[in-house]
């Protein structure tokens, strides 16, 4: 079976979004074997050789037999590819050997990658947010784009969803997965309506009992909603919607963030009075619907519940 007759059967049509120091091996094959594909970034790990080590693990967690009634659904990589990430030769090294069959680019162009993957067959998908980096994507050939909306977390867009995938649809008739307070199946089949393939869901999973998020994490976000966050420049020189109180336990005020804007660096300097991303942690607006620690496993049961309701209801709307 190809990749995208993978794609074309998962139980849900859901990405997990690859969340960094929060996605696990664990929790990506979790979620593969639920039936949606799961990812993780490779910035999780410190060096190429430690990300070929996770590659492997996940290799060997998805195709393992399975006892369920939907096909093991695909996993994907996340690559930073901005100029300053001075990794990518030595991690698409890794990308070659271990063949995940989606890998999704972020915060740089995609094209370095796109001849690796295509080497043995995989999809590229690329991080987006804004019309005119969709544009460029589309433009070098990528099979999909991840279009990143306002809501989403960690790395976020400032753009409405109800524009974002109309304006791209224009030019783009690859997969497109939408990306920005997705986090109900109610939301996933929204996502479809307005012509997006699947749902990119990232803050859904922080507290599955697979992930790397800390107990404080976990219990921050369900502590927390919407009002909580705050869009900012000033760790990593992205917009990136963080949780206010992660900030303030740092001894940061979030209102003296406002107008601060940190250089877009991935060399990994330890130089830094305050490193980027270190104990201050991002969730999506979507956030407010979180009130317990479960498997990914239940998550997704949840999810596609939603999703099969909201199918009938859409139905009998129609009728």
């Amino acid at each position: 079976m190809t990749i995208r007759e993978h794609l074309s059967r998962l139980r849900l049509p859901v990405i997990a979004a690859p969340m960094f120091l929060v996605s696990s091996p664990e929790l990506v094959i979790a979620c593969c074997r639920a039936g949606i594909v799961g990812s993780f970034p490779a910035p999780n790990l410190r060096t190429s050789e430690e990300l070929g080590e996770w590659m492997q693990t996940i290799r060997d967690g998805v195709e393992a037999p399975a006892d369920s009634t939907w096909p093991v659904a695909p996993w994907a990589v996340n690559l930073v590819t901005h100029s300053t990430s001075p990794r990518l030769p030595s991690d698409l090294e890794q990308v070659a050997r271990h063949r995940p069959p989606v890998v999704i680019t972020a915060l740089g162009s995609p094209k370095p990658v796109i001849p690796t993957v295509r080497a043995y067959g995989g999809l590229v998908f690329a991080d987006v947010t804004s019309v005119e980096l969709a544009r460029k994507a589309a433009e070098a050939g990528v099979d999909g784009l991840v279009l990143v909306c306002s809501g989403a977390g960690g790395h976020t867009g400032d753009l409405s969803p109800l524009v974002f995938v109309e304006r791209v649809r224009q030019f783009f008739d690859g997969y497109i997965a939408l990306a920005g307070a997705i986090n109900t199946g109610e939301a996933v089949l929204a996502a479809q309506v307005l012509g997006a393939d699947f749902g990119y869901i990232g803050t859904a999973f922080i507290p599955a009992s697979e992930s790397l998020a800390s107990d404080e994490y976990r219990r921050m976000l369900m502590e927390c909603g919407p009002t909580d966050l705050i869009v900012t420049r000033a760790f990593t020189g992205a917009r990136a919607s963080m949780l206010k109180p992660s900030i303030v336990n740092q001894g940061l005020d979030p209102a003296e963030l406002e107008f601060k804007v940190a250089r877009m660096n991935f060399t990994g300097r330890k130089d830094e009075k305050v490193k980027p991303w270190s104990g201050i942690w991002g969730a999506g607006q979507g956030l407010g619907r979180i009130d317990r620690i479960e498997p990914a496993a239940a998550i997704v049961e949840r999810l596609s519940g939603e999703y099969q309701a909201a199918r009938t209801r859409v139905a009998a709307l129609c009728a």
